[in-house]
């Protein structure tokens, strides 16, 4: 595919001329500097180097000379460099430091593309759209993280407002129903005001929002056939696809700041592949989004005139059934919760050998369906913010909700 078929965007304004930043590191700090909060964390730098240090201590510049590199960007500039080494493996414990995520026995496997001299909308859409390419892997989904620029004294990184790079668009219907994902009305209204020409279909992918230093917000549509969709079937209830479910393959979440070693990159997204509990359990489950157990229970023939028939657990059951074996069967790959916790306690075993600890929220660990068979249930955990570490700020959560931070 040509970049011009990448490019398909609506444009807020036209683009000013970008200056890319040197290649040898961060620029000294001028008067026009406006972003002293950005300054890298020095003692976090220092942290961060060392434990790359003892992880990898086959480097070629030796560790003393490496910690006075970093000091003395620090100190002239206010914030220093990452080598790709370093950028790798940050993001790479980033991961193994998520105390909500089920699935770091995997960790080492994160696949990390360096795009941080991507500045322009155009540039980072691009890229964009090649970790969705890289990351689909025709359905062999590969944990995958694009990295963009850093926050810096002198310059605000690139963001994206959309949470995660495919959501589907959400719209108000006439007598009060809403087509398509409820929870994300709010911010399909946002991206129609800003100029999208919405389908106003009931599976729309809706377009990145991508908001740089030198420019507006800009929209761009993610093409099509980057957007590997599973539609729904159920292997002993034929007349289950007359429901037209469907869902995208990849979970990448894009409005999480990854931070390494004291410095901050808001324009991180990365993926790993579904659990198949966070599509049947929450996505189309939840009352605040798609809500279908009353009709997957009514289209099963369910007893509902009361709780007690358990149609609800029934209908979820059958629900995530059809989620499993439908990729199963489209050949994407997915996993099962009894078989993610089994891999996690492994996770934990294997960390503990190496003596390191591992944070984790027992609320978000036990899966949605069956909990309490499953073997993460019946123990505590640690809690602890342990760096590098993915985190979702305030402003991230409004403009994947519809709220625009900026004011445009």
């Amino acid at each position: 595919m040509n970049s011009e078929t990448l490019l398909a965007r609506t444009t807020l304004r036209p683009s000013h001329t970008h200056t890319e930043p040197p290649a040898d590191g961060p620029r000294p700090l001028t008067t026009a500097d406006t972003n002293p909060a950005a300054t890298a964390d020095r003692d976090e730098a220092e942290e961060f180097v060392r434990l790359f240090h003892t992880e990898h201590p086959d480097q070629p510049t030796p560790l003393a000379a490496r910690l006075h590199q970093v000091r003395t960007q620090i100190d002239q500039t206010g914030t220093y460099t990452h080598t790709e080494d370093e950028l790798t493996f940050g993001a790479q414990v980033a991961w193994r430091n998520s105390s909500r995520c089920i699935g770091r026995l995997y960790w080492k496997s994160l696949r990390v593309l360096d795009r941080r001299q991507a500045t322009t909308p155009e540039q980072i859409h691009q890229q964009l759209c090649e970790h969705l390419r890289q990351a689909t892997n025709g359905g062999r989904i590969r944990p995958t993280i694009s990295i963009f620029a850093p926050e810096t004294p002198g310059r605000r990184a690139p963001r994206v407002w959309n949470d995660q790079l495919i959501r589907y668009a959400g719209y108000r219907q006439e007598g009060g129903g809403i087509l398509g994902d409820p929870t994300y009305v709010a911010f399909t209204d946002t991206v129609r005001r800003l100029g999208w020409q919405a389908p106003v279909g009931p599976w729309d992918v809706l377009p990145l929002v991508i908001d740089t230093d030198d420019d507006k917000p800009q929209l761009f549509d993610v093409p099509r056939d980057l957007v590997l969709e599973v539609h729904l079937t159920h292997p002993d209830h034929p007349h289950f696809a007359d429901l037209g479910l469907r869902w995208h393959a990849v979970p990448a979440i894009s409005n999480m700041r990854l931070r390494i070693g004291g410095i901050d990159y808001p324009l991180a997204p990365f993926n790993g592949w579904y659990m198949g509990t966070e599509i049947g359990a929450r996505n189309l489950v939840d009352t605040d989004r798609y809500n279908l157990l009353p009709a997957i229970a009514e289209h099963l023939g369910l007893d509902t005139s009361n709780e007690a028939t358990l149609w609800r657990d029934r209908a979820l059951v059958e629900l995530n059934r059809a989620v499993l074996h439908s990729f199963n069967a489209a050949d994407v790959k997915i996993s099962d919760h009894h078989t993610e916790s089994r891999h996690f306690l492994t996770h934990l075993e294997k960390e503990e050998r190496q003596g390191r600890t591992v944070p984790a929220d027992w609320s978000w660990i036990v899966p949605p369906v069956s909990g309490g068979i499953t073997p993460v249930f019946h123990r505590y955990y640690e809690q602890a913010d342990q760096r590098p570490n993915f985190y979702l700020d305030d402003d991230a959560k409004t403009r994947g909700r519809g709220g625009c931070p900026y004011g445009h």
